[in-house]
């Protein structure tokens, strides 16, 4: 067999050829895959993404352990292997018990009264400890040239502020409350008693918290959240809570950060107002409860069995906690990923793959060119505008030019917790310093052993890691329908992300600001209401056809406007490889029972292939900006009269949408 028909043969394996793909091309492509494949019991999901993150896993794991196997290793090999060995050392960290956690904890017991306490926790965040809001240092939407502090609200144990006020989730947060006192006791070594009397407290504030917090899909509204004050002015915006010593312990001032981007400033005045009104009690409580959930992930079997029992089990529904090995794989990654990003690199990524992708996406670029020139419902002077952005994206693909320096970091392999609380205050280091200095465009915010893409509006910019293009998305021997409806339809998907609801509210340069007409607006506006109506009826089918649970239009619409979009773009640059080669799609031969415009959708439906536990499907319903892989598949395609036409749609068919109800936007 040919690597070409190995390709294919791995694409079209676990299709169902008695669903009719007028029906339900998600099904008629992964139907037998969905019926006869179990989800690992320490995965909420399994599919296309998932087994490609675990074979990259395992490509990380073979770095990792040759490391940690060698002697006289220097460098960021050194610090590898050292970190990998603390937390593979489950003995030790076993023997230990909550020792670990006595330095933080100590902090909280010893303060008198809440100016110390403030003090501490100031402390406890440069070691790792998360706050009860949410800080980072990034590039300002309103002068992308410049770095800028983004404060956001923050501090909840459960996934969302909903799983505090909506009945839809009692049934969680009454596992949240009899959650808390368990883990609360056991890494404290508190009686019962007080850990109950302790989550009481605890689950009270963070209601509070959550009270004032901005719901998923107004965070995710560029223009909401995007509020910059002075210094001074965000001082008497939320007063009662000590900013200036939290952000002095974290290096940053009125003089480095005269001017702050707040995301939220209704929450943050809010937990500053409820900060001044709780007893010290109450608050030494909480953050205690902080340092417990950001600790645990790094205690004994005992302790990180119960955190996973909550967040692993009840939350999304994994029968088994992940083998140690994988849990200590993404500690490496997460605090060394581009050290061990460069070895993944020179053994998994070849040179000419990256030239591949560099052709793929100019042909996604310039079909994405077409596609605005042709639109029938857009004026001349917004094209002109959008056409200018476009011109104006830059591309990352398979690793970055300049790899991040970790020299200066510690690492030690007989002291895990002193590893974390290092990294953590490395991290921060890091990116305090940007401040003051021009945006780093060179940076990237994924590393290129994750199997992922992404779209950046304030760099305006598409990236593409090296472990992204694999099978079933990318392959050079796979036929070229197959790339095209795969990684064609990722890098469109990630164009397009330029212009959904929200980044098509950033100019080319990644400027927030309004470059549409009033008349294109209100049609864009129109169109994407229409695509938030079609999203909201969409109930998974694994869940009751009357579940409270359903896809959140409002929240999964940049993302439904990117697999719209994306796939429609992803057509087009197919059309554009045929004619290079001096073909047309209409003039190829049938293969393997489908048409070439057919073999586009096929490996379209492909991609999304995926399986999730009803846990896990209903947090994600909640929480995730995408939709679930049966409508990234069915309810892109039923929008598109090429879908129509390469399958001869009728009203008879189930994904058949009348001409008037369609969306397209890209």
């Amino acid at each position: 067999m040919t690597e070409t028909e190995q390709n294919t043969a791995d694409i079209l394996c676990g299709s169902d050829p008695q669903i009719r793909p007028q029906d339900d091309l998600f099904r008629h492509v992964n139907g037998k895959w969905l019926e006869e494949t179990p989800i690992p019991a320490d995965r909420p999901l399994t599919g296309s993404f998932v087994e490609l993150r675990s074979r990259s896993e395992e490509n990380i794991r073979e770095i990792i352990t040759e490391l940690a196997d060698s002697p006289d290793l220097c460098g960021e090999r050194a610090q590898i292997a050292a970190l990998y060995t603390s937390f593979m050392d489950e003995e030790r960290v076993n023997s230990l018990g909550t020792d670990p956690l006595r330095g933080d904890l100590a902090l909280t017991a010893a303060a008198k009264d809440k100016t110390e306490l403030t003090a501490a926790l100031g402390k406890l965040a440069l070691g790792g400890i998360s706050l009860p809001f949410d800080m980072e240092i990034d590039a300002d939407r309103n002068n992308p040239e410049e770095n800028i502090v983004w404060i956001s609200q923050g501090g909840l144990g459960l996934p969302d502020e909903a799983f505090y006020r909506s009945a839809e989730y009692a049934q969680i947060l009454s596992a949240y409350k009899a959650f808390v006192p368990k883990l609360y006791s056991r890494a404290t070594g508190t009686d019962q008693k007080t850990a109950e009397d302790a989550a009481a407290r605890i689950t009270e504030f963070e209601t509070k918290l959550a009270s004032a917090h901005f719901d998923i899909v107004k965070l995710r509204d560029a223009r909401a959240t995007n509020n910059v004050m002075t210094f001074r002015e965000f001082l008497d915006c939320a007063p009662g809570f000590d900013w200036e010593s939290v952000f002095g312990t974290l290096g940053i001032t009125k003089d480095n950060a005269p001017r702050l981007l707040i995301c939220t400033p209704p929450a943050l005045s809010a937990f500053a107002r409820l900060w001044d009104e709780s007893s010290l009690t109450d608050l030494r409580f909480y953050l205690n409860w902080q340092i417990i959930l950001s600790r645990a992930p790094f205690l004994s079997s005992e302790i990180t069995q119960i955190n996973f029992d909550f967040y692993g089990r009840t939350l999304s529904g994994q029968e088994e906690q992940r083998e140690r090995w994988k849990r200590g794989v993404s500690l490496v990654s997460s605090v060394l990923g581009e050290a061990l990003g460069k070895i993944y690199v020179q053994r998994h990524f070849p040179a000419s793959h990256k030239a591949l992708m560099e052709q793929l996406v100019a042909d996604l670029l310039s079909a994405c060119r077409m596609s605005v020139t042709d639109l029938d419902w857009m004026g001349a002077d917004t094209k002109r505008k959008a056409l200018e952005k476009l011109d104006m994206f830059r591309t990352k693909i398979g690793y970055p030019d300049k790899w991040k320096d970790y020299s200066g970091l510690e690492m030690s392999a007989h002291d895990l917790m002193g590893n974390v609380r290092r990294a953590a205050a490395f991290a921060w280091q890091r990116d305090t310093e940007k401040l003051g200095r021009p945006v780093d465009r060179d940076e990237w915010h994924m590393l290129p052993q994750t199997v992922n893409a992404y779209y950046n509006p304030v760099g305006n910019e598409i990236v593409f890691p090296a472990a992204i293009l694999q099978p079933p998305f990318f392959s050079p021997d796979a036929d070229l329908a197959f790339n095209y409806g795969g990684i064609g339809a990722v890098i469109g998907h990630e164009i397009c992300h330029g212009f959904d609801d929200q980044g098509a509210k950033y100019d080319g340069s990644g400027r927030l600001c309004n470059w549409w007409t009033e008349e294109d607006l209100r049609e864009f506006e129109k169109r994407t209401a229409s695509l938030v109506s079609q999203y909201d009826a969409y109930v998974p089918r694994q869940l009751p056809r009357n579940s409270p649970h359903h896809v959140r239009g409002a929240l999964t619409l940049g993302e439904n406007i990117g697999d719209l979009g994306g796939l429609s773009i992803a057509l087009r640059a197919y059309r554009i490889a045929l004619h290079r080669a001096g073909a047309d799609a209409g003039d190829l031969p049938d293969r393997f029972g489908y048409t070439a415009l057919q073999r586009v959708f096929i490996g379209f439906a492909r991609i999304w292939r995926e399986k999730r536990r009803d846990e896990y499907m209903i947090q994600a319903l909640a929480t995730d900006p995408h939709s679930p892989g049966e409508f990234r598949c069915n309810a892109v395609v039923k929008n598109m009269d090429e879908f129509a036409r390469a399958f001869g749609i009728t009203q008879a068919d189930a994904l058949y949408l009348p001409q008037e109800e369609r969306v397209r936007i890209w």
